[in-house]
């Protein structure tokens, strides 16, 4: 099969990232469908970063700062959040380019560097985290970057060159990439560098991996001169208060299920079965490492929201990457060349639904009806362009139980096993829980506040999965805090208030947190309630 021309593809890679990004602009703001707590999470971030904050060092979180950087430095240039948020997958796309060009020319052949280019440029520009639900969201878009960068990093150091070897040009692309995977979500680096070091060492690319590991020190260098050798530590702290926490939520499926449940169990033997084939196939590197990385890409899946596998398209890819020459048999005299097509067709057939759901999910977003829509932040001005549906961001509805004496239900409940209410302070707090409305229980809640004059330079700590109040008024965010609870009490002891919600969005995560300043011994006055929460003050 012929090389690709190398001018045609690169014009066809740009023309895929002006379709995804331009798409996504025209509409001149973000018109969100679900997912508005990640989103508040995700500007608290932005938000902290544009005005000189780091993660780790400034506050508590276990993804990296490369999640957010890109979209910091447009809010820091001026642009809304929801502007900046797409000119930073923008950004991301173009900075990718030349690296996704150089991969797939000198390793593929036919449509197959066009499609992984393809697959690569969706990812980072996609408006959906993956599966096939059609809402447009920004939540979790570090795991798309994440997965576009391993993608990079994998058929870069497992597929062999067409060309003479370019170990300079090779080893940066995958220590560029690999330091992309560090410093925005750990998890991929922790499950990916093994086997890309591994290929190295089997294709004896040893100038590869000195070029590799040299790109990773600069990196590594750039960052501790800008924020200090401490970053290394901070962020070493957070995943590790993160991954022994109690009190963070579960992402989705137990590993078992995301290896063997009816959903998944198609995808796990298609991965199955593209290593045997490619063992069968002689093609021993290949078929090594693919059974190596196998652990890895159970373990994203598992540990991501959704459980999306979206290692589906690069299985594929690596799959055709390898095919046999003509004539190659097994021992049951199967032609090896199309037993390798039709494993690579079914990793195709089975990504297609989340794969298509990301690829058209910015042209969606552009053919969106706004008149459904209303600002996330009611009273800003310059970030006024990021919105959610008007039903979701206004309509407050709750969930509580039925079992309530009189309807003869409680001795049900109590055979079921409900948790025991939660108890602050000599008080049982509502089994209640907040299922829609964020935008204005957030904003009533800091319009209340600010009327008695208790919002104006203060930090609160709340207890709930979001602390988001201070993106909606007066009130500062809070010093050392955790913009996602993820456990312990990180701000509390810096915070002026404690804000406990009545109705919170995880009643859960209440009472843990509840019970863990019960645990330290903390002493707080009751100064306010409202019928949407109480607020305390820490006696000091």
């Amino acid at each position: 099969m012929n090389r690709s021309n190398p001018t045609v593809m690169f014009g066809f890679f740009v023309a895929v990232i002006v379709a995804l990004c331009g798409a996504s602009l025209l509409k001149g703001g973000f018109y969100l469908g679900k997912h508005e707590g990640d989103t508040f999470h995700l500007l608290q971030v932005v938000f902290r970063m544009a005005d000189g904050q780091w993660p780790h060092l400034d506050f508590m979180t276990p993804i990296g700062v490369l999640a957010f950087a890109p979209i910091a430095l447009f809010v820091k240039l001026g642009y809304g959040a929801g502007v900046s948020i797409f000119l930073a997958q923008t950004l991301v796309s173009v900075l990718f380019l030349p690296a996704v060009w150089w991969v797939a020319y000198s390793r593929m052949r036919g449509v197959l560097p066009y499609f992984f280019g393809l697959a690569v440029f969706v990812l980072i520009g996609a408006l959906v985290h993956g599966e096939a639900q059609r809402s447009v969201s920004i939540s979790m878009h570090y795991n798309r970057w994440a997965w576009a960068a391993a993608f990079v990093a994998i058929a870069a150091a497992v597929i062999p060159a067409h060309r003479p070897a370019r170990p300079v040009l090779d080893g940066t692309i995958i220590g560029l990439m690999m330091s992309v995977l560090l410093l925005t979500k750990v998890t991929y680096f922790a499950a990916f560098a093994f086997p890309v070091l591994l290929a190295m060492i089997l294709r004896r690319s040893f100038w590869v991996i000195f070029y590799a590991a040299l790109a990773g020190a600069v990196v590594f260098a750039v960052v501790s001169m800008l924020a200090g050798i401490g970053f290394w530590q901070a962020y070493l702290r957070d995943i590790i208060g993160v991954a022994l926490s109690e009190g963070r939520p579960n992402p989705g499926e137990p590993f078992g299920a995301v290896v063997g449940a009816p959903a998944y169990l198609g995808a796990s033997l298609a991965l199955i079965a593209g290593v045997i084939v490619l063992r069968q196939s002689l093609e021993m590197v290949g078929g090594l490492v693919l059974l190596v990385l196998t652990p890895g890409f159970f373990y994203v899946t598992y540990q991501n929201f959704g459980n999306d596998p979206q290692w589906l398209i690069l299985l594929g890819v690596l799959l055709l990457a390898f095919r046999p020459k003509l004539g190659i048999r097994n021992g049951l005299g199967w032609d090896m060349g199309v037993a390798v097509k039709i494993t690579a067709a079914v990793a195709f057939a089975t990504a297609a639904p989340s794969f298509f759901n990301l690829a058209y999910s910015p042209f969606r977003h552009a053919m969106v009806d706004t008149a459904d829509y209303t600002p996330m932040l009611p009273r800003a001005t310059l970030h006024s362009d990021i919105y959610a549906t008007t039903l979701r961001a206004t309509r407050t509805d709750a969930r509580g139980p039925l079992a309530v004496e009189g309807t003869g239900l409680v001795a049900f409940d109590e055979q079921a096993g409900r948790d025991e209410p939660t108890v602050f302070m000599g008080e049982t707090l509502p089994d209640c829980e907040l299922a829609l409305g964020l935008s204005a229980w957030f904003d009533v809640i800091v319009a209340d506040l600010e009327d008695a004059g208790l919002a104006q330079g203060k930090r609160l700590f709340a207890a709930d999965l979001f602390s988001s109040h201070w993106l909606f008024g007066a009130l500062e965010p809070l010093e050392n805090g955790a913009p996602w609870y993820y456990g312990g009490l990180p701000g509390l002891r810096t915070a002026d208030y404690l804000l406990v919600p009545l109705c919170p969005v995880t009643p859960d995560l209440r009472g843990k947190i509840l019970a863990g300043i019960g645990e330290e011994g903390l002493e707080f006055n009751e100064i306010r309630r409202t019928p949407l929460y109480i607020l305390f003050e820490p006696v000091r």
